[in-house]
């Protein structure tokens, strides 16, 4: 529902869908956290990588100041929570793998060698493709441009679908971008967030805050009793070690909802346990009242 009210809040342009026209407005000098494309329709903000590389295809060279700072802020308060509340394609992708068919799994094969994509999407498309010129060609969006499903799925299909002259002149780059969508959509019915695990270049940036952001999951080292309820709940396929700083985790609660101990919680250690187990801080507690 989180997921969704944010969805509808960031992409809540009416007007737009109605006519097929983009929101150009003060608001969309404005970036949300979440992976929101600017050429949405519905659209009254910004996508933070779609910011940061228009900033990187103009002439010369700028420091990108304003979406780093906003990217800092974002990732040191949430991390990867971010993915896993507030963006509008993980809320596509979680819901195609609820359908009832295929049989799902969490992972695909080569798992640590497919991870490694979001990295080369984040370095090779957004930095390096917007950077610079090749073969004479001018700077561009690069991953925008030629790999991101969100763009297709809530900016390019709404808009082609609302106006005539964008459909007579979408062309072979277009069913580029609807190949990888639906291929995407397709693998998402039977693998938890495909986008979200291997491509997505937001998430690996969020996800090098995953060590020290404000929203963490802490685990209680002395109440639990590695029962592994955690891990068989975890749709990213976490050990209960990795849990809290992995840059997997996208901090759904899955693993919180799950532990029969309740020795995982949010953000992190409740006041007064300083290390200890619950039934530590109970007894500290006792002591007290009785004195």
């Amino acid at each position: 529902m989180v997921q969704l009210g944010f969805t509808i809040l960031t992409n809540g342009y009416v007007y737009g869908f109605m006519n097929g026209k983009i929101y150009q407005g003060p608001l969309k000098y404005v970036c949300v956290p979440g992976l929101n494309c600017y050429s949405c329709p519905g659209a009254v903000a910004s996508c933070p990588i779609g910011a940061l590389q228009a900033l990187l295809t103009q002439s010369g060279f700028t420091v990108p100041f304003g979406v780093l700072g906003f990217l800092f802020v974002f990732g040191s308060l949430l991390g990867r929570a971010v993915c896993g509340w507030l963006c509008p394609f993980g809320l596509v992708q979680d819901l195609l793998h609820k359908l009832p068919v295929f049989r799902k799994q969490k992972r695909l094969p080569f798992h640590r060698i497919l991870g490694y994509g979001r990295y080369v999407a984040l370095v090779g498309l957004v930095c390096i493709g917007s950077m610079f010129l090749f073969g004479g060609f001018a700077k561009v969006p690069a991953f925008c441009k030629y790999l991101c499903p969100s763009g297709t799925l809530l900016g390019a299909i709404p808009l082609l679908s609302g106006n005539e002259m964008l459909r007579s002149q979408a062309g072979g780059l277009f069913f580029w971008k609807v190949g990888i969508l639906v291929g995407i959509c397709l693998l998402s019915i039977k693998v938890y967030r495909p986008f979200c695990q291997y491509l997505c270049p937001l998430g690996a940036i969020y996800g090098w805050f995953n060590h020290f952001s404000l929203v963490k999951i802490w685990r209680e080292e002395s109440a639990c009793s590695h029962c592994r309820a955690c891990e068989r709940a975890c749709p990213m396929a976490l050990s209960v070690e990795e849990i809290s700083s992995s840059p997997a985790c996208i901090r759904c609660g899955d693993c919180v909802a799950a532990c029969p101990e309740q020795c995982l919680h949010f953000v992190g250690k409740r006041m007064g346990e300083k290390g200890g187990s619950r039934a530590d801080g109970r007894a500290a507690g006792e002591g007290a009242l009785q004195q």
